[in-house]
């Protein structure tokens, strides 16, 4: 399909499925630039506010994106995979001396920076509550806020939820947690991580997840909300992880039972 092809639709959906046409066929590979509005308008016979509501329409779909002052720009296709199973394996990273993220950068060849951004002793929201078995009625957890970054780019908020009685007195009340991470220290409580759940779901981000993510408008966040049981089938940690879905992914290898 050329630009100029397509007929029988609202103006601004022809501009905009001709070049979605482009991108997907790969004729316009990521990292090039589009025609400007003024080009699209031509070509297509139409005013440049509709080539601008095309525009839009890709830029709402995730499929391009608007540089100021540069142009409208096929956006790159990168996506960084969150492994499900082995993420948590003391194997495969605890041996490394790395935590699972940085350990997944690697992975995939990016640097990986984490930034505390808040350390306190909270009353939990009601789903961690009922997760780890505490009051919402007060300050009956450690929250532990962060924001993690892959090669300077923000690509997820963790944020863990810890019972108060298990941190208070630790490491897990300060940045840097020591080796083995906070696994590591809540292992030294007697916690050893046997079993996981995993519960994702697809939102869109509230504004401060969208101001931080730097999420184009219409995109949304995959939501996974991660539980931790020990040896004894107790829950003693929750982290919610929040990205964004157009550059995350999901990777699990599971068993079927019998």
């Amino acid at each position: 399909m050329t630009l100029s092809e397509g007929a029988g639709q609202l103006p601004s959906r022809r501009i905009a499925d001709a070049v979605r046409e482009l991108i997907t066929s790969g004729e316009l590979a990521p990292g090039d630039k589009l025609p400007s509005e003024r080009e699209l308008a031509r070509r297509f016979g139409t005013a440049r506010n509709t080539a601008r509501e095309a525009v839009r329409l890709l830029t709402e779909e995730a499929l391009v994106t608007p540089v100021h002052g540069k142009g409208v720009f096929v956006r790159e296709k990168q996506r960084l995979f969150r492994w499900g199973n082995d993420r948590y394996s003391r194997k495969t990273y605890r041996e490394t001396g790395l935590t699972p993220f940085r350990l997944e950068m690697k992975r995939q060849g990016k640097r990986a920076s984490i930034q505390a951004v808040a350390i306190d002793r909270v009353a939990p929201p009601y789903d961690v509550a009922e997760r780890l078995g505490v009051s919402t009625d007060e300050e009956s957890v450690i929250r532990r806020l962060n924001e993690y970054h892959a090669d300077d780019e923000p690509v997820q908020l963790v944020t863990t939820y810890i019972r108060w009685s298990d941190a208070e007195g630790t490491l897990l009340t300060e940045p840097k947690t020591g080796p083995g991470g906070i696994h590591g220290r809540l292992e030294d409580k007697g916690h050893v991580m046997t079993t996981g759940r995993d519960e994702i779901t697809a939102r869109m981000p509230t504004h401060n997840e969208a101001q931080f993510l730097q999420a184009p408008s219409g995109v949304p966040v995959l939501d996974v909300l991660h539980t931790s049981f020990d040896q004894d089938g107790e829950p003693f940690e929750v982290t919610r992880f929040v990205h964004r879905a157009d550059r995350s992914g999901l990777v699990y290898t599971f068993d079927v039972e019998p």
